[in-house]
């Protein structure tokens, strides 16, 4: 067959393949394209400023705020500039570079000279275990920084294989010098890498792997060629170490494990992703958290023999021996940032993930699929391969089981790829939303308290409080020191009413962090709401020594003290909390009650008229300015404001009883209005039968019954008043009324101004 005929069916063949492959991942991951979003979406993609606002790319490459992924928050930013917060796009996203880094993968191994590459690289792209870092929208870190690791190596093995430098011959002697631009694009697509994931920071190693692979030994100048990605990998080492530490605060004791620990952790890693590896079930979300006895000397055999399998695979010099070290290799060197030796904020829940192997699993993967490969090889050898001269009367019957034994190789391996596609698709079922997620995590994994805490989070927001509470009880009770589980619950209680219940929760708090203000001050807001203002005056001081500038504490402190009758210091604490909280509405409006109750009336106007600016829709502020200004002596400016207040709310009897009040007592006769004081005191009298004010209401009434020249009526109504006076023990109002029903005995009007 002439050489170009050759090229397209070569061509058409690995067009096929790929093609192949991608149907695959696309029918395996398709359940994902229905999915949302799940935890961790949101602090990096749904609620993150920098990428739905108000911050942008500035921030997400010169701050913090990008933690150690700039570049996979800008693809977030430029996804959601094009198609928003639909979960849609994401998860496309993610399925066509997880088909990409597959079909990349591919080209990869065929470098290498691996067997069986297309085999090995549809084992990785359809194992289960992919699925979390596919389903998982956040995991973008994963499949982008894979796709740019893929890349890195392909154009490292290309630069590296120009003019045959990595056969184990010689280089040819052409005059020419090899290119640095591969050399180049492998780098910045390093960089890049980096950039999205540090994980991939075991490159070198893994270049330096693959030339050892293809030469057999690494040669002095290699060192040069891989000395600027170790500078890379050094560098996002260093910040992936001080990010975890002082950014994600992966300090404390969950993560104080001693070195002797970290080697066990390590060990017990290293068997645990192979054997998930091998037999994918359970697949958990979360998986437990390990117990970990570094006085137990057999804790430590699974890394021995990690290291002991390693050095023997070494020493054998079999070609499938090297074959097997160079995956193992690749495998541990892959996974050694997350083998425990460094600590990971995740490492809170558990010692491993799925999606820590994404990487690392490709070697054991492929090694698979080359191992298949040569054995169903050897079993299909044609026959002139098999036979010898004197066995030449056999052909015929060889081809017949060659022909058997492929077509039952291909079924196996149809069967086996369908499988692992089917596993793939029902795994991803459970990253659907959050409350298939951690349902899932908790069926397998009942102790896990982050997914208990998790839901308890989901179902508050969407309204469902018994089941929250629910949740947020089994989180603490199988993680008692579990702060915010505790204060999420005691906020919950807190809206149930079962405010000791709360307390408790809220104890629970501030003993388990005694530096979290806001836990002191909901502490105080609770003790306030059952009535012990002096224990919530303690919490709301508490608060305020941990954080001086706590606005709301200081409000709520200012709230407390008034009860306690203490106004003088009630108003210095509105005031601080005013001058940081300027248009809090809540504590302008009791700023101002509090002037007006110390005679400042003046002050307490001009904060009347800003919560009025701030809030004009609420007729009291209206009541309150007018009581202000009736005692400034602004009679009709006070007349104004109580007019609005019962525009805004007819039945308002604040403002009914003092404009009654007013119109039935003024010694303004301008003023005085008698039928319309009978309305307004008789509206107030029927919107305040069964208040504690209704005594003071039917003393307005009678005095605008007067007013109206009605003296019986007023007689009858005051003597009501004077009765229910007595009854409440108050002898000043019983003094008044009794004045003035004598009055009213004489056919005389009241006539004495009040407020």
């Amino acid at each position: 067959m002439p050489v170009r005929e050759i090229s397209v069916s070569l061509w058409r063949r690995n067009w096929f393949w790929a093609l192949l492959l991608t149907a695959l991942v696309f029918i395996a991951y398709a359940q994902v394209l229905r999915a949302g979003f799940i935890w961790d979406d949101e602090s990096h993609l749904t609620r993150n400023p920098c990428v739905v606002g108000p911050l942008g790319l500035k921030q997400i490459w010169t701050s913090t705020q990008a933690v150690y992924y700039p570049l996979v928050l800008t693809t977030f930013w430029i996804v959601h500039k094009v198609f928003g917060l639909n979960p849609l796009p994401y998860h496309l996203l993610n399925v066509v570079l997880q088909a990409a880094s597959a079909i990349l993968l591919w080209r990869v191994l065929q470098i290498l000279q691996v067997r069986g590459a297309w085999l090995g690289t549809a084992f990785w792209a359809l194992h289960p275990v992919m699925v979390q870092s596919v389903a998982w929208i956040t995991e973008l870190k994963n499949t982008q920084s894979c796709l740019l690791y893929l890349l890195s190596i392909f154009f490292f093995l290309k630069w590296e294989d120009q003019e045959g430098a990595l056969s184990r011959s010689p280089p040819r002697r052409t005059g020419n010098r090899r290119s640095l631009l591969p050399l180049a694009l492998s780098l910045l697509f390093f960089i890049l890498a980096t950039l999205s994931k540090p994980s991939v920071v075991m490159l070198p190693c893994v270049l330096a792997l693959c030339i050892w692979w293809m030469r057999g030994k690494i040669r002095w100048r290699d060192p040069l060629a891989l000395s600027p990605f170790a500078l890379v990998s050094a560098l996002a080492s260093a910040w992936t170490i001080w990010e975890q530490k002082f950014h994600a605060r992966a300090v404390g004791p969950d993560w104080a494990q001693t070195f002797a620990e970290r080697l066990i952790i390590a060990g017990r890693a290293i068997w645990f992703y192979l054997a998930k590896l091998l037999w994918p079930h359970p697949l958990i979300f979360i998986y437990p958290r390990w117990d970990v006895d570094s006085s137990q000397l057999i804790a430590y055999l699974p890394l021995l023999s990690a290291i002991a399998g390693l050095a023997a695979l070494w020493f054998v010099r079999a070609k499938w021996g090297r074959a097997i070290f160079f995956a193992a290799a690749y495998y541990v060197i892959s996974l050694f940032p997350v083998l425990g030796f460094f600590s990971v904020y995740f490492f809170r829940y558990s010692f491993v993930s799925d999606h820590f192997q994404y990487l690392a699993s490709m070697g054991p993967l492929a090694l698979a699929g080359a191992g298949i490969a040569a054995v169903g090889g050897r079993l299909c050898q044609t026959p002139l391969e098999l036979a010898s001269g004197k066995d030449a009367p056999q052909l015929s019957e060889n081809e017949s089981v060659a022909a058997r034994t492929k077509l039952f190789l291909a079924c196996a391996l149809g069967v086996l790829l369908v499988l692992l596609s089917f596993l793939t698709w029902r795994q991803t079922a459970e990253y659907r939303n959050l409350i298939a997620l951690y349902t899932a995590t908790l069926k397998k994994n009942p102790g896990c308290w982050m997914a208990h805490y998790n839901l308890g989070i989901v179902f508050s927001e969407e309204g469902e409080t018994d089941q929250a509470i629910d949740h947020y009880r089994q989180a603490v009770a199988l993680r008692p020191d579990y702060a915010e589980a505790h204060y999420n619950l005691g906020r919950l209680l807190v809206e149930r009413g079962h405010l000791d219940d709360a307390i408790a929760h809220y104890q629970k708090v501030v003993e388990i962090n005694p530096a979290d203000a806001e836990a002191e001050n909901n502490l105080g807001v609770t003790f306030f709401g059952i009535g012990r203002a002096d224990d919530a005056i303690v919490h709301y001081q508490k608060a305020l020594e941990i954080q001086p500038d706590y606005a709301e504490a200081s409000c709520n402190l200012a709230n407390a003290l008034i009860a306690k009758g203490d106004i003088d210091d009630a108003i210095a604490r509105y005031t601080t909390c005013l001058a940081a909280m300027p248009d809090q509405v809540e504590a302008q409006y009791n700023l101002a009650s509090a002037l007006l109750r110390k005679g400042r009336t003046a002050d307490a106007i001009v904060r009347y008229q800003k919560v009025i600016e701030l809030n004009p829709d609420n007729p009291d502020p209206h009541a309150n300015l007018g009581s202000a200004l009736l005692t400034e002596g602004r009679v009709r400016d006070a007349i104004a404001e109580y007019r609005k207040a019962l525009e805004i709310s007819p039945e308002n009897v604040a403002a009914l009883s003092n404009l009654g009040w007013l119109f039935a007592t003024s010694v303004d006769a301008s003023v005085r209005n008698g039928s319309e004081a009978v309305i307004l005191a008789e509206r107030a009298d029927a919107a305040s039968s069964r208040s504690e004010s209704h005594t003071t209401i039917l003393r307005i009434l009678a005095a605008a019954y007067a007013e109206a020249g009605r003296f019986a009526e007023a007689k009858e109504t005051a003597q009501r008043a004077l009765q229910s006076a007595n009854v409440q023990g108050n002898s000043e109002l019983a003094d008044s009324l009794r004045d003035e029903i004598a009055l009213y005995e004489l056919g005389l009007p009241y006539r004495r101004q009040e407020r």
